[in-house]
């Protein structure tokens, strides 16, 4: 490969990246595998015959699809003894591109993450990214039909596990940075009125940081979890914390006391907090430290 086709051929790569790792980022919950992803697909770009490739963005992601796929093997395996609840890492959606903008939403990666590997692929393939059936079939190694009959599954499977969407994440900020505040100084009245009654809090310590090992449904359960977290004075040092925006979702990332990022995400529905979802793990917040400065 001459120099100048090499040239050609990275900047075909940069101009698909970021809708590769939009995919693998879907597929896999996670920013740090999505981009060892591409770092693999953009070896094996390097080494294919880019000037046979008719429709290079179709091509990268069949290879990057195919990674995904194998490193969910490995990762449900690895999944089956994580200690306590799973949240996808957080990625920042303050000034995300279009490909990512559209729906990284923790719900949906929730319900993803309920997916067989070939379902999630086909759903994500075929309903995100409008890929024809024939192409989802392509990089599945799956017939056409094969390939609408995983992705009419999945279909079925994300409506029924994901809720209507939030609120808009720009008109969240206010009440997010009240809840914050109040969490921290156990100011239950402000809470009380900030929570919904069939409010849920998810928090993914990783079995590296103090969380809760169950969802805590329900506002007066929640409501006793941050008066007892105030009470033990877990605090935030001062200026340590931001408010930004986190999987499409108003959010605020915060350094403790004990130096763990703490990334807090709301959804919102009807001016009330109808889920929290709480990132404690610290191999899921490091890509964010930059963040705070």
């Amino acid at each position: 490969m001459t120099a100048q086709m090499k040239d050609t051929g990275t900047d075909a790569f940069l101009t698909a990246r970021p809708r590769l790792f939009a995919a693998a980022y879907r597929m896999l919950g996670s920013v740090t595998d999505a981009e060892d992803i591409l770092q693999d697909a953009y070896l094996r770009w390097q080494s294919a015959p880019q000037g046979e490739v008719l429709d290079t963005i179709g091509y990268l992601m069949r290879i990057t699809t195919r990674l995904c796929l194998d490193q969910l093997k490995s990762a449900r395996k690895q999944r089956e003894t994580y200690p306590g609840e799973w949240l996808p890492e957080p990625v920042l959606t303050d000034d995300a591109t279009d490909q990512l903008d559209h729906d990284v939403s923790v719900a949906l990666l929730l319900a993803l993450d309920a997916l067989s590997p070939l379902e999630r692929a086909a759903f994500l393939l075929h309903d995100i990214f409008d890929s024809s059936y024939g192409d989802v079939a392509s990089a599945l190694n799956r017939s056409p039909e094969a390939c609408r009959q995983l992705a009419t599954r999945a279909r079925r499977k994300v409506q029924a596990l994901r809720p209507d969407p939030p609120s808009r994440p720009d008109q969240g900020g206010a009440l997010t940075e009240a809840f914050f505040r109040a969490s921290k100084t156990g100011d239950m009245t402000t809470l009380t009125r900030l929570l919904s009654d069939d409010v849920q809090l998810i928090s993914d310590g990783g079995g590296k940081a103090t969380a809760a090992l169950n969802p805590i449904y329900g506002r007066d359960k929640v409501l006793r979890l941050l008066a007892g977290l105030a009470r033990k004075g877990h605090h935030t040092a001062p200026d340590q914390w931001r408010l930004c925006q986190l999987n499409g979702l108003p959010a605020i990332l915060s350094r403790g006391e004990d130096g763990i990022l703490q990334a807090t995400s709301l959804e919102i529905r009807d001016g009330r907090i109808a889920r929290i979802y709480v990132t404690r793990n610290p191999d899921k917040t490091r890509h964010l430290t930059s963040v705070l400065g």
